[in-house]
């Protein structure tokens, strides 16, 4: 902003130091004056954009000085905000001053000062006029008109609008409003680039901040509610002098980030508006953050406090959400957080992806948070239901596998493929219970015996059952695979079930699987040395 000059007029030292940190820390050029005749004398020479008037001077009242400055035409216009611990007694008296645009009462915060005078500067123009000649004033100073997009959260939620505007490469300010606040998400090139907010403590966003962060805890004060001015001006400075980390400082407008959106996402919303071309804070135009929805919101729910978490999260099952128009931007999503999201394909639960991943449940209870906030995935049913993989070539067998799964969805799930590198590469995602083997195909003994070997593992619990147009009557596996059961390709659906999920033949004697099978065709001695599982402890 241009620098503009504030005059003090007030016998006390105190008030005057105050007044001059407190403007000068905030952009504007200060001017003192300890007496009502050196006020007027500095009013008529420098011209002031304002006068913060004490109204009890040495010898006089603040009144008296409004009236002198009104009969001087180089200082009639020049506002006066008055000032005074006798509150509303004094501010009678200056009802008939139309150059008094405010009152500032003692005493006062630095916070309530700086308010007061960017509000009278911004509004003097129009109230001094006003006073003069009984002209009206705008309910609203600097109109905002009409928006180019907004309304109530209701029907749509912040993800819809903001997935909207990152979707059609939106450049502006979303102002969203809730009761306590309101934050404001600046969008560009289909990313969020910054957000600030006001009626946020900033203290509430730095008691995220990490250790490493520590030293820029009183930064936050500024960025939260992008405030300019001097120290922000020093702050930019700094940073084109590489005085200070370009990257720690982008860390911590990362963090205020995620910790705002957070607050939008967990709180009550209450309205929206979206404006074109409103440029982000000159701090965050050097610093853009160019992130997506998603990536803040997984980083705001790792950090959050443990008591934020909600327990459905770590009682139920998730799966990925397909939802038409959802913007599919994960910049800066780990490549970590990358992988949990590629396991979210099938009903999964938390403790079931930290034993997959390795990692500490919490991580992934926080990161599927962040998910479901994002609308990136839904809670859905633990019912167990017995994973399969299907590798054959034939489109006959694999219709019938496949209509296996529909036909019995509550008990069985799975993936039919007619390749063995697309097993491999569904098998480096996602471990199957069972695994279907068309066996009339001669390569498939040599490429098992290849995933058997894998370092990986992948087959390491898995259960085999073959499929052979003879079933295995003249079937000579190899040693090192071990088929829990051979059936017939004209095998019925119902038997290529029970073959799956029964946990009976699961836990049978070899002798008796055939039986169980229901009228399968498996002869005893086929079965008669097969453990079940390969590497399985079963």
């Amino acid at each position: 902003m241009s620098e503009k000059t504030v005059l003090v007029i007030d016998d006390s030292a105190t008030i005057r130091r105050l007044v001059d940190g407190e403007l000068s820390g905030a952009g504007y050029h200060v001017l003192m004056a300890a007496s009502a005749e050196d006020g007027v004398a500095t009013a008529k020479e420098q011209t002031p954009d304002l006068i913060i008037l004490d109204h009890q001077l040495p010898g006089t009242t603040g009144y008296d000085v409004c009236c002198q400055l009104l009969s001087f035409p180089e200082t009639a216009k020049i506002p006066v905000v008055a000032s005074s611990t006798l509150r509303k007694k004094a501010y009678a008296e200056y009802l008939e001053c139309d150059n008094v645009v405010d009152m500032l009462p003692k005493p006062y915060t630095p916070e309530a000062l700086i308010a007061t005078v960017e509000n009278a500067i911004n509004t003097a123009a129009m109230v001094v006029q006003s006073q003069s000649d009984g002209s009206s004033v705008p309910e609203v100073i600097h109109d905002m008109g009409e928006s180019d997009l907004s309304g109530a959260f209701g029907c749509f939620g912040l993800r819809e609008i903001l997935d909207l505007l990152n979707n059609g490469s939106k450049c502006g300010l979303l102002e969203v409003e809730s009761d306590q606040c309101r934050v404001f998400v600046y969008v560009d090139k289909g990313r969020v680039q910054a957000v600030t907010a006001s009626g946020v403590n900033p203290d509430e966003v730095a008691r995220f901040m990490p250790e490493a962060l520590s030293e820029l805890a009183p930064v936050i004060k500024l960025t939260v509610a992008s405030r300019r001015g001097s120290e922000v001006d020093g702050l930019l400075e700094l940073l084109n002098n590489k005085v200070l980390d370009p990257r720690l400082l982008k860390k911590l407008l990362r963090l205020q980030a995620a910790v705002l959106l957070r607050f939008c996402f967990m709180g009550r919303l209450k309205s929206f508006r979206f404006d074109q071309k409103q440029a982000a804070p000159p701090l965050f135009q050097k610093l853009p953050l160019d992130g997506s929805l998603l990536s803040f919101l997984v980083e705001g729910a790792l950090i959050c406090d443990k008591s934020e978490l909600p327990e459905s999260v770590q009682g139920n099952a998730f799966v990925r959400r397909a939802i038409r128009g959802q913007n599919l931007d994960r910049a800066g999503l780990s490549s970590r957080h990358m992988k949990l999201m590629s396991l979210v394909s099938e009903p999964v639960t938390a403790s079931q992806l930290a034993k997959q991943l390795g990692w500490p449940k919490e991580e992934v209870v926080r990161v599927l948070h962040g998910f479901e906030l994002a609308e990136l995935v839904e809670k859905c049913s633990i019912a167990h239901t017995t994973k399969v993989f299907g590798v054959t070539p034939d489109s006959e067998l694999s219709q019938k596998i496949d209509s296996l799964f529909q036909t019995h969805q509550q008990e069985v799930s799975g993936k039919t493929v007619s390749d063995w590198l697309a097993l491999r590469l569904l098998l480096r995602r996602h471990k199957p219970e069972v695994l279907l083997v068309d066996l009339n195909d001669e390569t498939a003994q040599a490429q098992l015996h290849k995933l058997v070997q894998d370092p990986s593992n992948f087959l390491a619990g898995v259960r085999l059952v073959g499929i052979r147009s003879d079933g295995a009557e003249t079937f000579h596996s190899d040693p090192s695979l071990c088929f829990r059961l051979i059936l017939r390709n004209d095998c019925s659906e119902q038997q290529l079930r029970n073959a799956i999920v029964s946990k009976e033949i699961a836990h049978a004697e070899p002798a008796t699987r055939q039986v169980l099978i229901a009228n399968s065709p498996v002869p005893t001695e086929a079965m008669s040395n097969s453990p079940i599982g390969i590497n399985s402890e079963n």
